[in-house]
């Protein structure tokens, strides 16, 4: 196993650190007691003595937290519960907890607008790598690694390669990260058993399992054409395998990746998909899934605590097969660290909200909280922390993370947005024939290049 991975794993470490993590102050320290022996009966000469004994008040702060964490996000009530420590400790600050889930294309846009028009919140909960390099270049967030170096505790209570995996290109850290992530090939075991399949292992196995199940009115591989984020990134992962995957598309296209999409096609053919998947988006598929009408999903960590119980405790997680032709190994997956919180300039150079925006940011990134949003999500801690209270499927998840021969960032975090949604356009026009994977990533590799 490589390096990365035993520490990915950190999860199966024994000890759990406890951080009291927040920097700043409340403002409530001037308690003016002065422990002189003056006589109880010894009144204040003048209301001037008694205006210098109450404790100053702190400065009202209000701060705009922008992520992930709502909606049906498996940690939305651990990381509400953070926010409510926070604020509990802190009464003069008030957080307004501003979700959207990451699965909702507008996601991004929203993003970038608020980014781009003086509108971005005081901390932003965003991926690392490409999706960051406009606002980051273009100076809107700042970098950490002073902050951390400033504060032992906070930065040793980080897993080194937590911080290493979220650097951007320049060689600076401007996101915080809390939890990583695996993705893999989420399978009802049960629907497995009763219909007397293997698991998919293997592409004959997988390929079987889809045949028998179409048969049977079963959907085999819940997932939709548009956005189809999760099929594009295994598919280019078995085809091209580890370092195939990581060449991009700058430099021309890769073969490998048209064999990985050619074998979308087959999966097609076969029925492995749900029938609307032309017109359902992401979480229609994990519905599907979830209430037990399709035997497959190729989902990240985060998916799990949104299933219902029952199918839940019959999921395991497995790696995305090698394709037909595909350079892969088998046990190459997606996962990291790749998305992290980060602290906007404006506020930054704001006196009045600096010091509570990095308070709370600490206390968000502290090991404590890294610990409660694991269990909740059942994501890969990026501190030194053991979760407790985990199922099964978050166990097989972890060792299938464990036992990789490869652990992956995505496709789509290793080009430019734009090129990404073009693949994902190309994805319904492929499987139907239309269009062959090479004219596909051609269309979408004229945009890389045009980037560069």
């Amino acid at each position: 196993m490589s390096k990365r991975s035993r520490m990915l794993l950190a999860v199966s470490m024994a000890s759990m650190m406890l951080l009291s993590a927040c920097g700043g102050s409340n403002g409530n320290s001037g308690n003016a007691e002065s422990g002189t022996n003056a006589p109880a009966n010894n009144a204040p000469a003048n209301n001037a003595e008694k205006e210098a004994e109450k404790p100053a008040e702190a400065e009202p702060v209000s701060l705009r937290v922008f992520s992930t964490f709502g909606g049906t996000d498996a940690a939305r009530e651990s990381f509400q519960a953070l926010i409510d420590e926070f604020t509990a400790k802190y009464p003069n600050v008030t957080v307004n907890n501003d979700t959207m889930s990451a699965n909702d294309d507008s996601f991004r846009t929203k993003v970038n607008t608020d980014m781009n028009s003086g509108n971005e919140p005081d901390l932003l909960f965003y991926f690392v790598g490409k999706d960051a390099e406009g606002f980051v270049n273009a100076g809107k967030v700042v970098p950490l690694d002073e902050l951390l170096e400033a504060d032992a505790t906070w930065k040793n209570g980080y897993l080194p390669t937590a911080l290493e995996a979220v650097r951007q290109p320049d060689g600076k850290i401007y996101a915080a990260p809390l939890t990583g992530f695996y993705e893999g090939l989420f399978v009802n075991k049960k629907i497995f058993a009763d219909n007397g399949l293997e698991l998919p292992t293997d592409w004959t196995k997988l390929t079987t399992a889809v045949k028998t199940l179409s048969a049977k009115g079963i959907i085999p591989l819940s997932g939709p054409f548009d956005q189809s984020h999760y099929l594009i990134e295994h598919a280019i992962l078995s085809g091209a395998g580890a370092e195939g995957q990581k060449s991009g598309l700058a430099g021309g296209v890769n073969p490998d990746w048209e064999t990985g999409l050619g074998a979308l096609k087959e999966l097609y053919d076969l029925g492995a998909f749900p029938k609307d998947a032309a017109t359902i988006d992401l979480g229609m598929a994990a519905n599907y899934y979830s209430q037990g009408l399709a035997a497959m999903i190729i989902e990240g960590s985060w998916a799990l605590g949104g299933f219902e119980e029952s199918v839940r405790n019959e999921t395991t997680v497995l790696p995305f097969p090698t394709v037909p032709g595909g350079k892969g190994t088998g046990k190459d997956i997606v996962g990291g660290f790749g998305t992290g919180f980060y602290l906007s300039k404006k506020t930054f150079d704001d006196a009045k909200k600096k010091d509570m925006a990095i308070a709370l940011m600490k206390h968000l990134t502290s090991p404590d909280a890294i610990k409660k949003v694991s269990e909740a999500n059942g994501g890969t801690p990026a501190a030194d922390v053991q979760p407790e209270g985990l199922g099964q499927a978050t166990l097989d998840g972890f060792k299938m993370a464990a036992e990789a021969t490869s652990i992956n960032a995505p496709v789509d975090s290793q080009i430019d947005p734009e090129t990404f949604t073009t693949i994902r356009a190309g994805i319904q026009p492929i499987v139907k024939g239309e269009k062959t994977p090479k004219a596909a990533l051609e269309e979408a590799q004229k945009i890389e290049a045009s980037k560069q």
